[in-house]
C-alpha cells in the first residue's frame, strides 16, 4: 500500500470511527408529539411504547452522561471509547479513542499514529488528535478538525445524514430506533453493571427509517439508501437496558455488512454529570478543508462511511 493510501486510510478512519460510535445508525429525529391524532382523538399506544417514549424524555431532560463503547465492524476495525458527553444545547464532549485491532489499527500504526485518538465533540465540529508522530506530518500541528458542514459535502448522502444525526445525537436515540420497530418486545429484568434494569430489543430497517425520521431530500435519501445497499446495511437489531428512572444502562445495536457484522455496545452511567468542552487553541490545529487541498491528502476523499475509507 502506498504511504499516501495509508495515511489517507488512516486520518479518514480515525474520525469517521470516532463520529459513528457516538452516532451509530440512530436519528436525532423526533419519535412523536403527543399521543393525538390530527383530528384531536386519542391514540391508545402498547405499555412498552409507552415506557421506551418516558425513557426519551427523561434521557433528553438529562442532558449529560458518562459514556463507555466498544465498536466491531468485521475484521475492518475494532475500538472502544471512554469519555462523558452532553446533548442538551448541541453535541459536546470528549472520548478518547482506542483501536484495538482490524485494519484501521493496522493502518494507523504504519503511519506513526498512537493507537489513542483525543476526541472532543462541538455543536459544529469534530476534533482529532491522533498523537504519535502524526504532528510531523501535520505541520507540527496536534489537532484536526473536521466540520460537520464540510464531511456532509465530501461524504454524499451517508455524509449529510451523518451530520443530522451527530449534530442532536444522545442516547435516546436508541430508544427511537426501538419506537420505530415492528417487533419491539420486553426481554425481561437483568442486573447490568449491578444495577436493575429492564431489557428491551427489536428490528429496524436502517433505510426506511433514515426516511422518515432524517432531513435529507429525495435525492439524498436516494443516494443514501444505494450507498447502504452497496455496504450490505440493512436491517439493525436494537437492544437497550433502562434502569428504574427509565434512563439507558446499556445499548447494543448490531447489524450485517458487506465489511461484516458491525457490534456497538455502549454503558452510561452518571447522568447529569458537569461537562466542559472547547476547542483547541487554533494555532495548534489544522482544519481538515485545509489538508484535503494539500499533498498530505487528496482532495475529494470521502470520510463520511467507513467502507469508503477501507477499500
Amino acid at each position: 500500500m502506498k504511504s499516501t493510501t495509508v495515511r489517507r486510510t488512516a486520518l479518514s478512519a480515525a474520525v469517521v470511527a470516532a463520529l459513528t460510535s457516538v452516532a451509530a445508525c440512530g436519528s436525532s429525529a423526533s419519535s412523536g408529539k403527543g399521543d393525538k391524532a390530527a383530528g384531536g382523538e386519542t391514540i391508545h399506544i402498547s405499555p412498552i411504547a409507552a415506557v421506551l417514549r418516558t425513557a426519551e424524555q427523561s434521557t433528553d431532560k438529562a442532558e449529560s452522561a458518562k459514556v463507555r463503547s466498544t465498536m466491531v465492524v468485521g475484521d475492518v476495525m475494532s475500538m472502544s471509547g471512554n469519555g462523558t458527553m452532553r446533548w442538551g444545547n448541541g453535541l459536546t464532549g470528549s472520548l478518547t479513542i482506542t483501536y484495538t485491532g482490524g485494519k484501521i489499527a493496522e493502518a494507523m500504526h504504519k503511519v506513526g499514529a498512537a493507537p489513542s485518538v483525543q476526541a472532543r465533540y462541538l455543536p459544529d465540529a469534530y476534533y482529532a488528535s491522533l498523537g504519535g508522530t502524526s504532528a510531523e506530518r501535520l505541520g507540527g500541528k496536534h489537532w484536526i478538525k473536521y466540520s460537520y458542514d464540510l464531511l456532509a459535502q465530501v461524504g454524499g448522502a451517508s455524509g449529510a445524514y451523518l451530520k443530522d444525526q451527530i449534530r442532536t445525537a444522545t442516547p435516546a436515540q436508541t430508544v427511537k430506533l426501538l419506537l420505530a420497530s415492528h417487533d419491539v418486545k420486553k426481554v425481561g429484568q437483568e442486573t447490568v453493571s449491578g444495577v436493575r434494569t429492564t431489557h428491551y430489543s427489536g428490528t429496524v430497517n436502517v433505510a426506511d427509517f433514515a426516511g422518515r425520521s432524517s432531513n435529507l431530500s429525495a435525492d439524498q435519501l436516494a443516494a443514501l439508501k444505494k450507498q447502504l445497499d452497496q455496504a450490505g446495511v440493512a436491517s439493525e437489531t436494537i437492544d437497550i437496558w433502562l434502569n428504574d428512572q427509565n434512563l439507558p444502562v446499556k445499548k447494543i445495536e448490531k447489524g450485517a455488512m458487506a465489511k461484516g457484522e458491525m457490534v456497538n455496545t455502549a454503558y452510561y452511567s452518571d447522568y447529569g454529570v458537569p461537562v466542559t468542552t472547547e476547542a483547541p487553541p487554533a494555532s495548534d490545529t489544522l482544519d481538515f478543508a485545509k489538508l484535503m487541498k494539500s499533498s498530505r491528502l487528496p482532495n475529494g476523499t470521502a470520510t463520511g462511511s467507513s467502507t469508503s475509507t477501507t477499500s
